[in-house]
């Protein structure tokens, strides 16, 4: 009786520990989140624009509030908006990007990107560029994108709080 007794406490304490330490199913939005064809815009001063393919592999939605870069002062998600004529314009997405389950997203010239403000340094053609995606439960995700020319891209830049327009 005292070997089952035993047995048994041995056996639930190893069920225990088994369920503490299991993957319950739920993972952070980093985890989900594959970015693949990143690249930069090359760029001597001022601004530029990132783009990449951003896959959410997860079964519940992501949504990323919020990028950063070494090499720029301030990095922001932005969108392409009617400027209420035939006109598209750039602005910041106020609420960010929600990437639903098991898609993928684009960013692209003409649509949305990740903008880099205040460039750090001149962003030349070969060299790479590190950014860090911050989503809404905390989780970051890195990557790396090369920096290309490219002609194209010559949006207009709706004014967010400085009051001057900029050029992407």
């Amino acid at each position: 009786m005292k070997k089952t007794m035993f047995g048994t406490a041995i056996a639930a304490t190893a069920l225990l520990a088994a369920a503490c330490g299991s993957d319950t199913g739920t993972t952070d939005s980093a985890e989900a989140v594959v970015v693949s064809e990143a690249w930069v815009k090359a760029s001597d001063t001022g601004m530029t624009g990132a783009f990449a393919e951003i896959e959410n592999t997860g079964s519940s939605d992501v949504h990323i509030v919020g990028a950063s870069s070494p090499a720029s002062a301030t990095t922001e998600l932005h969108e392409m908006v009617s400027s209420g004529g035939a006109s598209m314009v750039m602005q910041e997405m106020g609420d960010g990007l929600v990437i639903p389950a098991d898609t993928v997203h684009s960013l692209a010239p003409g649509g949305d990107h990740l903008m880099l403000m205040d460039l750090v340094e001149p962003l030349r053609p070969g060299s790479t560029v590190t950014f860090t995606l911050e989503f809404a439960d905390g989780s970051t995700e890195e990557f790396t994108a090369q920096v290309r020319d490219f002609a194209g891209a010559q949006e207009e830049y709706v004014p967010s709080h400085d009051g001057a327009t900029h050029d992407g």
